[in-house]
């Protein structure tokens, strides 16, 4: 029987999941793709931003019978998986004779292991299967030291210690979703010189299994053809990717890890905006910042990104007629007090 390929497209926060995902849906060579956005936090962002894609057109988006299945332009499939991955799962396959492929963007705090395994449920099994991991890594942030600590004290660390526990869950999800991947996607290299990026791309190599490749990709923009059709049937494969949670009975995510949403009415200043959200990210410990921004005589939404110091903003399409002019932003970090943030976003 015919099984819908699957590709999990995993990473950490802020290293352009989305945004290779909404360059192989513009272009995607006439392929027919569901995306399953499996969104963190309590609003929907990133799903957002992929409807809001040059080939989603708002007014010819129709609603399938499930809520969370939306139909685009392009005859492509956009679905906010959030905690309804089988019930989603089973509505896709239900129509699985007009679908080429699937992707599922996983949350930045996701580990890929768990979601691979699902497809091992009778539900899914014979109906689709994972066709190849691809972890993307952001080239700039481990070139200085964010997200796993400074690249040569660690690699000197392991060289020395190979029962060497990790400190934090991030780290270990970042070995991971490396040791589950079939392709890396490095970002952002452009904008390092060339002995850092040669360093990052050792670093990575010594870190990956034997055989995966490590591929540059900028702005999202790579052949569809090197993504899909690896024909890996991961979930026959897990025994090859080592995790370090393979033999816990019960794994939880560190549960002091949480997100919060805020909401202004009001149009805020970008530059406004930025300073405050730059004092925030100094003072609480947050892995990712993003959202929307209403600009004061602006027609068109901004698009807030940040991960550590680094904020990146752009306008993304214009509001519509019917929709609340207003600033959503989602926090994702430790411990995070939601008052706290609010006041401080305020201030």
């Amino acid at each position: 029987m015919h099984k819908i390929p699957v590709t999990v497209v995993t990473g950490f926060l802020g290293a352009g999941k989305t945004t290779l995902i909404r360059h192989l849906l513009q272009n995607n060579q006439g392929r027919r793709i569901a995306v399953l956005v499996n969104e963190f936090g309590e609003v929907g962002i990133d799903g957002e931003l992929l409807k809001s894609c040059q080939v989603c057109d708002a007014e010819t988006n129709t609603a399938t019978t499930s809520a969370s299945i939306l139909e685009l332009a392009n005859g492509c499939l956009c679905c906010t998986v959030q905690e309804e991955f089988l019930p989603t799962m089973q509505e896709l396959l239900k129509r699985k004779d007009d679908i080429d492929c699937i992707l599922i963007e996983t949350s930045g705090l996701a580990l890929p292991k768990p979601l691979v395994q699902a497809f091992r449920w009778p539900e899914i099994r014979t109906g689709a299967t994972v066709d190849g991991v691809i972890t993307v890594v952001d080239g700039e942030a481990l070139a200085q030291g964010h997200l796993v600590g400074d690249l040569e004290a660690l690699e000197q660390q392991r060289q020395a210690d190979d029962s060497l526990e990790h400190e934090t869950p991030i780290e270990e999800l970042f070995e991971d979703q490396l040791a589950c991947a079939d392709l890396v996607l490095l970002t952002k290299g452009d904008r390092l010189d060339s002995d850092s990026h040669h360093r990052v791309h050792q670093w990575l190599t010594k870190e990956l299994p034997e055989g995966v490749r490590i591929v540059p990709c900028q702005q999202g923009q790579i052949s569809a053809d090197i993504l899909l059709g690896f024909n890996a049937a991961v979930e026959d494969d897990l025994d090859s990717r080592p995790s370090h949670h393979d033999h816990e009975d019960d794994h939880e995510h560190d549960d002091t890890i949480n997100s919060v949403h805020l909401v202004l009415d009001e149009a805020v200043e970008p530059k406004q905006l930025i300073e405050r959200l730059e004092a925030i990210a100094q003072a609480h410990e947050i892995y990712r910042i993003k959202g929307f921004a209403a600009v004061p005589q602006k027609p068109m939404r901004m698009v807030v990104q940040g991960v550590g110091k680094r904020f990146d903003t752009f306008f993304d399409r214009p509001w519509q007629v019917d929709e609340p002019r207003r600033t959503q932003l989602v926090f994702i970090g430790k411990a995070l007090d939601a008052k706290a943030l609010a006041t401080a976003l305020r201030e």
